[in-house]
């Protein structure tokens, strides 16, 4: 057994025997059936505190012949899928964190030789048998020799793999010598039985040094067959909290949202944090600070600032996610930035409208304190103003929602192109932030009736307000809105809605000024 070549168990037994710890042990299934194919590379990228580094200790311990694991795995679903027992303890395994390397900038020029020495020292102990290489050879070329020499080949299982760029954010050559060592350790190499990375960036585009293309990558974008692994699903979360006795609903508002693979997925950190001390919060300060967030939001790409606008407002914002160079540097359009968020865990992306959203409340709030500063004054009065516009709504008061939708529009005029139907779309987003706390996610452009309501409110389940329909309109009226709801039928899914329904008109005329007429829904008219 040795810290990098056939290493321990211990890792994996800390987290199997957790207060918390849930049952991810199919995944050793789905690696099992790449096992020496050629899709035995795969590359998993997802943000901090989503279990990566809990699957790379669970799959070393599983392959790895330095240990005896049968017992950490006893009672757990992999135990009887007919793949479990050929692969247990039976392979040479190389486990290597390139984060243990990199533990300072100092480290970056010699992080690669080091890697290779400490490797290739403990293949001289392991492979006595093998004299044709020294401690002073490369690692794929000792690797060569024990597979000529033996026929053994080995399991890759690299954490952290993308640690370099971000460390060495400005350091171009650095990263390409890493690519490099990367493709000439993998690309080839007829020793590799297996190759897992996992990291929170997917593998980086750099012309010709793409060539690590070899690997499936299961990332944010494109979650793949292996989404239910990294995340904790509803059904998994709704138990805990029935073992804990915390409310699920509350914990899917500040929690849920996460869209991968088809399922709503969960942070397993600030879920276990949950269930540990009861309190609803923000946990993502122990992963990430809001000052890293704001570096990015801060960039002055045209449009951004309005689309962060839009998605504070819990809107979507459409976005192009194929031109980014899966770094944290190259930033060429205000999508890149966008892009980077979501591999962040900052926004989710839904792969079928190709949009991207703030997840939910915990999120939400790290937004909250990125733009509390004076760059974004005008965002942060706009969002205070929110809940005396929604009470507004509620009370049937046009007139008070009218003149607080007038007061955002003023306050967020610098950051908005304040001259279409979708700028006062954003702005009524931003005036209805609060909606959050009472409101599931609205629906935009939802097909009702005979067209499209422009933004519905639905109330959270057990909350008792009325769902809200609104319709914009500019330079016509909000009489005309109103009617237009009416007459194209945009209620009619209200069948199937028992609760109370307002009809919201916003008309915006750029000589007049703002005007809302509110109306309560008669079924019986509809």
């Amino acid at each position: 057994m040795g810290l990098y070549l056939n290493p321990g168990n211990t890792a994996f037994e800390i987290s199997r025997f957790s207060e918390f710890y849930i049952d991810k042990s199919m995944l050793i299934a789905q690696i099992n059936a790449v096992y020496k194919s050629e899709k035995r590379f795969i590359c998993v990228s997802r943000p901090r505190r989503f279990g990566k580094s809990m699957a790379a200790n669970m799959l070393s311990a599983y392959y790895s012949c330095g240990c005896d694991s049968g017992k950490l795995f006893a009672g757990l679903a992999i135990e009887k899928d007919k793949s479990f027992l050929p692969h247990l303890n039976r392979h040479n395994v190389i486990r290597l964190d390139i984060q243990r390397f990199l533990e300072s900038e100092r480290d970056l020029d010699t992080f690669i030789s080091q890697i290779e020495s400490k490797v290739v020292r403990e293949l001289i102990k392991g492979f006595p048998e093998c004299t044709d290489f020294t401690c002073n050879s490369r690692l794929k070329d000792a690797l060569d020799q024990i597979f000529l020499q033996t026929g053994q080949g080995f399991v890759f299982i690299i954490d952290e793999w993308d640690c370099v760029f971000r460390v060495a954010k400005e350091r171009k050559e650095v990263q390409k010598s890493y690519l490099d060592f990367l493709r000439g350790l993998f690309k080839g190499g007829d020793y590799v039985e297996l190759a897992y990375m996992t990291g929170i960036l997917p593998i980086k585009k750099y012309g010709e040094h793409s060539a690590v293309n070899i690997f499936k990558e299961c990332s944010m974008l494109n979650p793949g067959y292996l989404a239910k692994y990294f995340g904790f699903t509803e059904s998994e979360v709704k138990e805990l909290c029935i073992k804990y006795g915390v409310d699920y609903g509350m914990t899917e508002r500040w929690y849920d949202g996460y869209l991968l693979g088809g399922q709503h997925l969960y942070n397993p950190h600030a879920v276990t944090e949950l269930m540990d001390n009861g309190e609803f919060q923000s946990y993502w300060t122990g992963t990430e600070t809001y000052e890293a967030l704001k570096i990015y939001i801060d960039q002055n790409f045209d449009g951004l600032k309005e689309s962060i606008i839009e998605m504070l407002g819990n809107g979507r914002c459409k976005i192009n996610t194929r031109k980014f160079q899966n770094d944290m540097t190259t930033f060429r359009t205000k999508d890149d930035v966008l892009t980077l968020l979501v591999h962040l865990g900052y926004l989710t992306f839904d792969r079928k409208t190709s949009e991207a959203f703030i997840p939910n409340q915990e999120i939400a709030q790290e937004f909250l304190n990125a733009v509390d500063d004076p760059g974004w004054g005008e965002v942060v009065r706009s969002i205070k103003r929110s809940e005396s516009i929604l009470k507004g709504t509620w009370a049937m008061d046009g007139k008070a929602v009218a003149e607080g939708v007038a007061t955002i529009h003023n306050e967020t005029a610098s950051i908005l192109k304040y001259n279409d139907e979708n700028s006062l779309k954003c702005t009524v987003l931003m005036a209805y932030y609060s909606a959050s706390a009472y409101y599931l996610p609205p629906e935009l452009e939802l097909p009702s009736g005979k067209g499209f309501a422009d933004v519905v409110y639905l109330p959270r389940r057990n909350v008792d307000r009325p769902a809200l329909l609104i319709e914009l309109k500019w330079n016509k009226s909000a009489e005309g809105a109103i009617s237009q709801i009416k007459n194209k039928q945009y209620a009619e899914w209200i069948k199937e809605y028992t609760g109370e329904l307002l009809l919201v008109g916003i008309n915006y005329d750029e000589e007049k000024g703002h005007e809302c007429i509110i109306e309560k829904y008669d079924k019986s008219c509809g």
